[in-house]
């Protein structure tokens, strides 16, 4: 059956004859969810003797999709999938905008256009490739790398750019982000089936903290100590392991100094300028146990605290927050800011680590004193029962299990000294071997 194209868009469909030779296959599919048109599945059979039966089983394929309802409901591109599924994401607002800018930066430019439905494996390897050549997706020659986006004269800062590609672990978010993408697109009929499932993303790099060393964390701490307020806030870092956002939201009702327990609830998030509180990375509170010398450093700083508010005519509410630059407490510290005092601490210390080591140290010293993997994940505020700490630390946690091993070693009784074979015959409870027992050698041999 060959249908004009005017006809066809008020028909089921048909089979169209193109200028080439070629046979155009077309069947009607629905309204189209994203658009509101009249959606068609369509197919095109090259030229030949055989186009025509070729083209008629398509025909019957196609008309069998629609009638199981096995066809994509939509002709949509994948900048309208992922829009879509950016909508219906249930995540904070920080994970929500980091999906946004990897997907704006790193995906639309390339395949944003494409239909949802003719997005494949290969597409996805390609884009992949890409990501690690260069993370700016460069295409001319001679480009500049600027110190600044704004206006400015170059100078030495202003250097011919290098491509540096993406990161193995964001170019796996992408992939995981599109491949959450496609599976909510095969459950809404959006397309047949997902193909970031045969992609092949780069593998993921074991885990590698590097907290600093014993010798670093004193120099550390006694720079902090410089000023008593930093000093406390590193110390508690380092003795919780909390996380940076953790410790700006921490209050004062929170924290128990006669039981020697602090409960983290909440968490600062920095969008731009914007600072908001929010639950915790995991959603859970958590309760840790300070040892005396902690309860010691959150008792002076508190009463350094009270003493400052007093001294301005001022009182400390008792939601206050721990750490703050405000007189009265009011107001929570700048996750941002808290991290590049950190940074330049320790680059005029000359020792290259970052404020999230802290809590890679805190980890790896509960593990060299032996301290249990659930406990330390509780600590830490691990979910999943221990899973992530063992991924994170398996080093730390061989290295522990060989401390363990040398100090049982030391604890077992001497080894016995050697003995020869007749020394250990006169001794033994049971007949030397080979020699017949009682029995044997009372029995007679049986005649007839």
């Amino acid at each position: 059956m060959t249908t004009s194209p005017t006809r066809r868009k008020r028909s089921r469909g048909g089979i169209e004859t193109l200028p080439s030779g070629a046979l155009r296959v077309m069947v009607y599919a629905g309204i189209d969810p994203v658009s509101g048109k009249r959606h068609y599945l369509r197919e095109v059979i090259p030229a030949g003797p055989k186009a025509a039966a070729e083209a008629e089983k398509a025909l019957r394929r196609l008309a069998n999709q629609v009638d199981e309802k096995r066809n994509p409901r939509t002709s949509a591109t994948l900048d309208q999938l992922l829009d879509r599924y950016l909508e219906a994401l249930d995540v904070g607002i920080s994970t929500k905008q980091m999906y946004t800018k990897y997907l704006e930066k790193h995906v639309c430019p390339f395949l944003g256009k494409v239909k949802a439905g003719a997005v494949d494996p290969e597409a996805l390897d390609s884009l992949y490739a890409e990501l690690r050549r260069c993370r700016i997706h460069c295409r001319t020659k001679g480009l500049i790398d600027h110190r600044t986006p704004r206006e400015h004269v170059c100078d030495e800062r202003c250097r011919p750019h290098v491509c540096s590609p993406l990161a193995p672990a964001t170019v796996r978010h992408i992939h995981f982000v599109l491949n959450g993408a496609f599976e909510k697109a095969v459950r809404w009929r959006w397309v047949s089936f997902n193909p970031v499932a045969l992609a092949s993303p780069p593998a993921a790099r074991k885990p590698d903290p590097q907290p600093p060393t014993a010798a670093e964390a004193v120099r550390i701490l006694d720079e902090a100590w410089r000023e008593p307020d930093w000093g406390a806030l590193v110390w508690l870092t380092m003795t919780t392991g909390a996380r940076r956002g953790e410790i700006c939201a921490l209050r004062w009702n929170q924290v128990d100094l006669d039981g020697g327990v602090l409960t983290y609830r909440r968490a600062i998030a920095q969008y731009g300028t914007e600072l908001v509180e929010k639950a915790t990375k995991t959603h859970q509170q958590r309760r840790v146990t300070l040892d005396a010398e902690t309860v010691a450093v959150l008792t002076e700083h508190r009463d350094l605290a009270t003493s400052r508010a007093r001294s301005l005519g001022l009182g400390l509410a008792a939601d206050a927050y721990v750490f703050s630059l405000a007189p009265d407490s009011s107001e929570p510290l700048v996750p941002g800011s808290m991290t590049q005092r950190y940074s330049r601490m320790v680059g005029r210390l000359g020792i290259d680590t970052h404020l999230h080591a802290l809590r890679h140290y805190s980890a790896t010293e509960l593990i060299a004193a032996g301290v249990d993997i659930r406990t330390v994940a509780g600590r830490l505020g691990h979910s999943g029962g221990g899973t992530t700490t063992l991924r994170v630390y398996a080093a730390w946690l061989a290295e522990a299990d060989q401390r363990a091993a040398t100090g049982l070693s030391s604890r077992l009784p001497a080894r016995p000294a050697p003995t020869t074979a007749a020394e250990r015959a006169m001794v033994s409870e049971q007949r030397p071997s080979g020699s017949p027992g009682p029995r044997a050698r009372c029995q007679r041999p049986r005649i007839g």
